[in-house]
């Protein structure tokens, strides 16, 4: 292997790197369902001839810490049947997948008939088949109720199609053009990657590019590593509570211990519930992946997203638990428990990096799936990810309405579901006093409201942060929890517990308010000029001014009462110290 010098290395990771993200473009241009082509629910990467990912396009985070999962199980099945023109299928969650709906895409690229690496897709189906529409309902109990479940098979011999698999999966889906669609759009991603690649040895030549892709990964590790023995050694331990386990049960234990020991991290999930009816178990690749991204988010932003990133971690997830569920474990609402466990690593990073990690968000998106027969009898299946908000920052106010760091998710635009859809969306915008009282504010989770036109519907709801709300952090408070609620075409109104497959017929309702982010801080070292500014804002109440920042506003003008601001935070601090043990 030649020597490869750091201006070449640079630029073959930006492009590299380039590359991944026009595989996403091309993705995103061709998807025909609304989960991947307006929620954004989807991932490219590019991987050495080892398996190894070199390069991530800037998506779905969460799903591309278990790209090294699959690559290890397609070796294991397929590393000596491999050829040009060659495509692999996944989505099965015991052979290396994540839950039911995510599909894997898998394109070994080849040069003068030598392996070099590999395209990688990964994207959320609408419907892949199983108990109820959209392939995810919080109270399956095994994985067979999931869906429609697929090892990994060869789609594409030597450029050639499987049209007995097509098949298959054409008759076990709802909605069947959606799903060969969405493929066929993976497919397109995989071969601009492939393109991308070729280019490249083009331009400098295989075993520069051999080089450059290998180096990158060595000198990603080096990097986080250094990252790591930056940080003082200890361990801490949090745990956090979901609020059901999809079945009705008591709420789910989440506990990480995060220990530094030089530059290497430790993310031990000792103590964590075991693995729960409901289908909200992760796999142990999901639960990589969370980690992962955990300390990709608190390390520099410049750092090549490579496998080099996993080396210097260290997982301890026992098999049998919610964070590695074992067989027949149901996961197809998996992604809560994995956005939980970003706040609940994220709790423990904070007692060894105070000034790095943000308050506790949303819970992670929220999930709607709304299924039916439309008038002319043709199935239709309604996804919506309701993708909220961020808890405060050690330096700023959380992000209003923006999907959490987990996740780079976007909201169905009105227009566009109720285009597609027989749905009105009777409200939609944020909640005022909402995010967490802080230093730094929290911010304001979402609400939103779908009335049924038309038919009788299967709904499901993937919601969490009722009971158990976003964690403030050094002294900030918890945000706002959520809420479910049916409103019946009667008048009553039904408050939904946050996990529930249930219907709803046509004119009634659904209302969903999110939770809102953590605060950060003392509430009443918030600048006044910051509280008035939300106040005018309509994101804080007059009265939530008062009583959880202490400023005093005229009614009329907002203009800060200094005086009394003053006087009443001064109270509020000597009714603290008389309250404190």
């Amino acid at each position: 292997m030649s020597k490869i010098d750091p201006i070449t290395r640079e630029i073959m990771q930006n492009a590299l790197a380039s590359a991944a993200d026009e595989m996403a473009m091309a993705l995103y241009r061709t998807a025909y369902s609304t989960i991947v082509r307006d929620c954004l629910d989807y991932s490219t990467s590019l991987c050495n001839a080892d398996g190894e990912m070199i390069a991530q396009g800037v998506t779905i985070p969460l799903h591309l810490g278990s790209v090294p999962f699959a690559m290890e199980t397609l070796f294991k099945k397929f590393d000596g049947d491999m050829q040009p023109g060659d495509v692999f299928i996944l989505n099965d969650p015991f052979d290396g997948g994540m839950h039911i709906p995510d599909i894997f895409i898998v394109k070994p690229i080849f040069w003068e008939d030598e392996r070099i690496g590999f395209a990688v897709s990964t994207a959320h189906h609408l419907d892949l088949g199983g108990r109820l529409p959209g392939s995810s309902a919080c109270d399956n109990t095994e994985i067979f109720q999931d869906g429609f479940r697929i090892p990994w098979l060869k789609l594409y011999h030597a450029g050639e199609p499987d049209a007995a698999i097509f098949t298959l999966l054409r008759a076990n889906v709802r909605v069947p053009q959606m799903a060969i669609g969405d493929l066929r759009a993976q497919l397109a991603a995989c071969h601009i990657g492939e393109r991308a690649v070729h280019t490249l040895i083009q331009r400098y030549g295989l075993e520069t590019f051999t080089s450059c892709a290998n180096s990158l990964i060595d000198y990603t590790e080096r990097l986080v590593r250094a990252e790591i023995a930056s940080w003082p050694n200890g361990s801490h331990t949090f745990t956090d509570y979901m609020d059901s386990d999809g079945v009705g049960g008591p709420p789910v234990r989440l506990t990480v211990t995060m220990t530094v020991e030089g530059d290497t991290l430790t993310a031990d999930f000792t103590g964590t519930n075991p693995q729960v009816r409901g289908a909200i178990n992760n796999t142990l690749s999901f639960t990589a992946s969370v980690v992962a991204l955990c300390v990709r988010s608190v390390i520099r932003e410049d750092i090549p997203n490579t496998a080099g990133m996993f080396k210097p971690l260290k997982i301890i997830a026992p098999a049998g638990t919610v964070v590695h569920g074992v067989m027949p474990a149901a996961s197809s609402m998996r992604g809560i428990t994995g956005f939980r466990l970003v706040d609940t690593i994220f709790g423990a990073l904070a007692g060894l990096l105070p000034d790095q990690v943000l308050a506790a968000g949303e819970g992670g998106n929220s999930l709607v799936i709304i299924g039916g027969q439309r008038e002319d009898r043709t199935p239709y299946v309604y996804y919506e990810l309701m993708s909220g908000t961020w808890g405060a920052r050690p330096d700023r106010d959380g992000i209003d309405g923006l999907c959490n760091p987990a996740n780079v998710a976007s909201n169905i635009p009105i227009e566009q579901a109720e285009s597609e859809y027989p749905v009105h969306i009777e409200r939609y915008g944020y909640v005022p006093d909402s995010g967490g009282a802080g230093k730094f504010r929290g911010g304001l989770g979402l609400e939103r409201e779908w009335r049924l036109l038309s038919g009788e519907a299967h709904l499901a709801i993937r919601s969490d942060r009722r009971d158990h709300l976003p964690y403030g952090l050094y002294g900030g408070k918890p945000g706002r929890g959520s809420i479910n609620v049916l409103h019946h075409d009667d008048g009553e109104e039904e408050v939904l517990q946050t996990m529930i497959s249930t219907s709803m017929e046509a004119d009634e309702r659904i209302y969903h308010r999110q939770a809102g982010g953590g605060g950060w801080g003392d509430p009443l070292l918030r600048p006044p000029a910051d509280v008035v500014r939300d106040v005018k804002n309509g994101k804080v109440s007059l009265q939530a001014a008062r009583e959880a920042y202490g400023v005093v506003l005229d009614e009329v003008s907002l203009a800060v009462d200094k005086a009394a601001t003053t006087a009443l935070r001064g109270q509020t601090y000597a009714d603290k110290r008389k309250a404190a043990p």
